[in-house]
């Protein structure tokens, strides 16, 4: 069996791309935002009976909603109202708030 042979950092170096050009402070922010909401936390919790029924409920009087969507508005909504200042935080609450209106 042949192993591969290992380049000179001279030769890998040769073969590497461009260098990039410099992002301008809306394309970083745009990067940014693509990286933050493709990041998601899985949790699990126990909670009261009477709260699944509920939420169990809610979703399928509301099929544009799950039980992510339920979650992570349920915790904005309380994060919000308990002080916090994460922009993120308040524009997930304002924009649920205002899209449960519509719905």
């Amino acid at each position: 069996m042949e192993l591969p042979q290992l380049k000179s950092i001279k030769e890998a170096n040769e073969f590497s791309p461009l260098e990039e050009t410099p992002l301008t402070l809306g394309q970083k922010l745009s990067e940014e935002k693509k990286i933050t909401n493709e990041v998601s936390v899985s949790l699990e919790a126990e909670i009261p009976e009477e709260l699944y029924n509920g939420m169990k409920e809610f979703i399928c009087t509301n099929p544009q909603w799950d039980q992510y969507q339920l979650m992570s508005s349920a915790l904005a909504n309380f994060l919000f109202q308990n002080g916090s200042q994460d922009r993120a935080v308040t524009e997930r609450y304002l924009n649920d708030l205002f899209n449960l209106a519509d719905s």
